[in-house]
């Protein structure tokens, strides 16, 4: 039986390749395209494919809030991150988020193959290219995250951003909340990690209890 795989990418020109690509294997079969973030979760509830292919920026909640929405419904879809995106603060948060694996849009045809072929089989799969961030994963942060945040104290957007994060909000219902769009969301998010040394959402909220930013929630 083929690994049946369904692509999400906001743009039908990637999909379109990406289609061609995966339509010529003969142990693969395309059963589905998403062109947004909730567009792929409900695909994903009506289809149940065994891998999806996740780009992180899209409308409509963008991968993050994808990926959350299908963690939630407890499907057995494996989740394989393709985007531009190539330093670890989007490497961290999607793995820490419960994607298994992760690789660049600069990737190979032959590499993004291999790539779903050994999510399907079981296994995590990470770009060659982030090798060095998959180290620092593993290793975690070499500062702790007081120490990072009195070199560089957050400005009141960034505790505005993390504190709708801590209380759960996805990144669409953040930037309904201020104002703003999902992408600049996501990048206040990664900004965030990257400037607290942090690894994934568990850690954000840890952070924002030790600062009391939860406290009148």
């Amino acid at each position: 039986m083929p690994i049946r795989v369904l692509i999400a990418d906001d743009h039908a020109v990637v999909r379109a390749g990406l289609r061609a690509l995966l339509d010529g294997q003969p142990d693969l079969e395309v059963v589905g395209e998403a062109e947004d973030g909730l567009d792929a979760a409900d695909r994903v509830r009506e289809l149940v494919p065994d891998v999806l292919l996740l780009d992180i920026t899209m409308p409509n909640g963008g991968g993050m809030d994808a990926l959350e929405r299908i963690r939630d419904l407890g499907v057995a879809t494996r989740v394989l991150i393709l985007t531009m995106h190539d330093d670890a603060a989007y490497l961290q948060e999607f793995v820490q988020a419960g994607a298994v694996g992760y690789i660049t849009k600069g990737a190979g045809g032959p590499e993004l193959l291999k790539a779903i072929r050994a999510v399907h089989q079981g296994r995590r799969y990470l770009d060659p290219s982030l090798a060095e961030a998959a180290v620092f994963l593993l290793l975690g942060p070499e500062t702790p995250p007081s120490m990072e945040a009195a070199r560089a104290p957050l400005s009141a957007r960034e505790s505005e951003v993390l504190t709708f994060v801590a209380r759960g909000h996805t990144n669409r219902e953040t930037a309904e909340h201020l104002g703003l769009s999902v992408k600049t969301i996501e990048t206040y998010r990664m900004r965030l990690m990257q400037k607290l040394d942090l690894r994934g959402r568990a850690e954000l909220v840890d952070y924002a209890i030790r600062e009391g930013l939860l406290e009148d929630s």
